[in-house]
């Protein structure tokens, strides 16, 4: 089979971002935003999805990290759907559950053509845990937005015991979106053509 790779760089007036992705392979990964938190959070996505994954972002962090963050977004989700060319034989849906001390992340995927990203939170008091080297959680929301949308996925995200400590909220939401993507972008040797009824994803 053929490597699914895609080479991806977009600039701006606001961001220089480039992302070169391999979907076959082993979880390597060298990534440099100028975030250094979400650069740990995507070194861990990239481990646990198996993607070999580069990333490279400049962007204008003086002013703040949400361009950078978005851009970021918006390129990855560009490279996978690149990638995937027209997701013959993939299996489309992905999910993992993941803990981390008191926390639980599931992630509920689809890669549908049809692009959204949905936070469920099982705690109606929880309050967005506090920032931490200039990223709070509001800036994954608008990463996880821009990624789903661009690549063209139904990505669903639940959270069971939350709490203020941002690393043990958004570390395990990233190991198991590496792990549901992995599982939907695998192919499935049973599977003849697109996995859609219409015969055709978007």
């Amino acid at each position: 089979m053929t490597q699914r790779k895609a080479e991806i760089e977009r600039k701006t007036k606001e961001t220089v971002i480039k992302v070169v992705l391999n979907i076959d392979g082993t979880g390597e990964s060298k990534i440099n935003t100028g975030i250094g938190f979400l650069d740990h959070m995507l070194e861990l996505f990239s481990f646990w999805g198996r993607f070999d994954l580069n990333a490279s972002a400049k962007g204008d962090l003086k002013i703040d990290i949400h361009h950078t963050n978005e851009d970021l977004g918006l390129v990855l989700g560009q490279a996978f759907k690149e990638a995937l060319g027209d997701k013959e034989g993939i299996n489309r849906m992905g999910y993992a559950s993941v803990p981390m001390e008191d926390v639980t992340a599931s992630v509920t995927l689809d890669i549908s053509g049809r692009g959204s990203y949905k936070l469920n939170v099982a705690q109606s008091a929880w309050a967005h845990p506090a920032g931490q080297d200039g990223y709070d959680f509001k800036y994954f929301e608008h990463f996880a937005d821009s990624f789903a949308k661009k690549l063209g996925m139904n990505l669903n995200v639940r959270l069971e015991n939350p709490n203020k400590d941002l690393h043990a909220t958004l570390e395990p939401i990233f190991k198991a979106l590496g792990i549901a993507l992995d599982q939907a972008t695998q192919i499935d040797t049973r599977r003849k053509g697109v996995p859609s009824t219409k015969g055709v994803i978007d």
